[in-house]
């Protein structure tokens, strides 16, 4: 199979029309380009020059190849290009995935951000809880992870981003709505929206946990998968609720939201999870923008 040096060869000479010139351009002598060209003739079995002692010119086959031969090169040349941009992280794709509350605030800036430093690389992202994302992670379908609770394996790494208080949300019509202030003993014997085990195993255990230590015990009505979903019910005069401070953000009409002190150690958590060994520059690149946005704008 013939090779790229001889396609240039072959390319400069055909636009050259003249071994000397052509020489000079490649910046070599004419016999070893002349040895260029009789072995790209060899590989292909055909002549693609008429030579004379005064003149130089393509056969048909030589002018049929030449088409061919520029666009191999050019090609040959984007690819170099795109390898380079690739490992440079400046093209491709990565995966991530989020829980839903990340969307509140956090995520969109990120990705933003993102966009406008690596405006060439695809970014993919899925809804998911954290057991979904472990496993995601796992069967290597995403690359990066935004989750409640870290994935503490071997050959996976786990960054903590932010540390954020719960606040009350009080439909407005509630007592605690007023209130001059408010603690966790006023949350007893309350209609109570609490996070799944299911789906939010991270918070409820965490605030369940809570409640119990500093007995109280709220009247639970519903136990559900999403701060939106909560949300949406204390809107609707079903219960009080413990969100993290980004869903203050979500602006509901009749929701109320207010400072609590939970004690030491309840908070809301975002960490990052991703695998050890991945090797996808664009994700390194994003997994570093991704630090620097919370250096920035949020603290940990």
């Amino acid at each position: 199979m013939f090779e790229l040096t001889q396609l240039r060869c072959f390319t400069t000479v055909a636009t050259e029309l003249n071994f000397r010139r052509a020489a000079e351009r490649l910046n070599m002598t004419q016999p070893p380009l002349s040895r260029q060209i009789q072995l790209l003739e060899h590989h292909l079995g055909v002549e693609l020059f008429t030579r004379t002692t005064r003149s130089v010119a393509l056969t048909a086959a030589g002018r049929a190849f030449f088409i061919e031969a520029q666009n191999l090169l050019e090609r040959a040349q984007q690819a170099a290009v795109t390898a380079r941009r690739f490992a440079e992280g400046d093209i491709g794709s990565v995966n991530i995935s989020f829980v839903g509350s990340a969307v509140y605030e956090f995520l969109p800036k990120v990705i933003t951000e993102a966009r406008l430093k690596q405006p060439h690389v695809k970014i993919d992202l899925s809804e998911m809880n954290t057991y979904q994302q472990h496993e995601a992670l796992r069967a290597r379908r995403i690359d990066l992870g935004i989750v409640r609770a870290p994935l503490l394996e071997p050959g996976y790494a786990t960054e903590c981003l932010v540390r954020e208080p719960f606040v009350l949300a009080v439909p407005d019509s509630h007592p605690l709505a007023t209130a001059d202030c408010v603690s966790v003993q006023d949350l007893d014997a309350q209609p109570f929206l609490m996070y799944s085990h299911a789906a939010y195993p991270p918070f409820n255990e965490l605030l369940t946990g809570m409640l119990r230590s500093a007995r109280v015990a709220p009247e639970y009505v519903q136990w559900l998968g999403s701060s939106l979903t909560i949300l949406a019910l204390v809107n609707a005069g079903m219960g009080l609720a413990l969100v993290p401070r980004c869903a203050t953000s979500v602006v509901f009409k009749n929701v109320v939201f207010r400072d609590i002190d939970l004690g030491e150690g309840v908070q809301s958590e975002l960490h990052l999870i991703w695998r050890e060994n991945n090797d996808n520059p664009a994700f390194a690149m994003l997994l570093e923008g991704i630090r620097r946005a919370v250096r920035e704008g949020w603290g940990t």
